[in-house]
């Protein structure tokens, strides 16, 4: 992820990468950005939005460093303590934040419709089916399980099913059913680049806002 964040961001034009954090030194940077180990976040030159993908080890130091400088910071971490989400917590009343399990654009929209469709369909079966590559371990997956929470806020209570098959990226099916009909809203993802994609697309609309826990759906526009 860190990698596709790279690539993406040089190719755009309104954001600018200063600094890039790893455990292990990068060669390969956009021009004019700097490599700092993951270890020594102080060092960090002056930066407008963080943007963190890395593990719950890994975690506490970009959103200390965050608060500390009173800048917005983006993650995707997942896997993080009960401790840690009351920190990511406590940091949205001083800071902008976004954590998100999945950061494609298409997704955030998905989660509006389930939630619509289950306000709407009050006594309807749900059932989220989730298909990703032979490699994932976690099932359901952690955009299912979000699936599932907007379904629940909705009124429904979602069931789920997980398959691991080949290289698939990420598929997701809402499925409401009832006797003689059913509703399918399905997001397929077909390259890994739409979630740095969307992570630098929350970044670049997160800036400037004020302190609190947004969601990718909140910054679409």
């Amino acid at each position: 992820m860190g990698q596709a964040l790279l690539r993406l961001a040089a190719d755009r034009d309104d954001l600018r990468v200063v600094a890039a954090a790893s455990r292990h030194r990068l060669d390969a940077l956009p021009e004019g950005a700097r490599w700092i180990a993951a270890d020594s976040l102080s060092d960090a030159p002056e930066f407008d939005v963080a943007i963190d993908f890395s593990l719950p080890e890994a975690f506490d130091a970009p959103l200390a460093l965050c608060v500390e400088r009173r800048v917005p910071l983006v993650t995707g971490t997942t896997g993080l303590s009960d401790a840690q989400r009351h920190a990511l917590e406590r940091a949205a009343t001083s800071i902008p934040t976004v954590w998100a399990a999945n950061f494609s654009l298409g997704v955030a929209v998905l989660g509006d419709l389930v939630e619509r469709a289950a306000r709407a369909l009050a006594g309807w079966d749900c059932d989220i089916v989730e298909s990703h590559h032979v490699h994932k371990k976690d099932a359901p997956s952690g955009t299912a399980l979000a699936l599932g929470a907007r379904a629940e806020a909705g009124g429904a209570g979602p069931r789920y099913a997980s398959l691991r098959a080949g290289d698939i990226v990420g598929e997701h099916l809402v499925q409401f059913a009832t006797a003689g009909e059913r509703i399918e809203l399905v997001h397929r993802a077909t390259s890994r680049d739409i979630f740095a994609s969307g992570a630098l697309h929350v970044a670049r609309r997160l800036h400037g806002r004020p302190a609190g826990a947004y969601r990718v759906a909140d910054l679409l526009d």
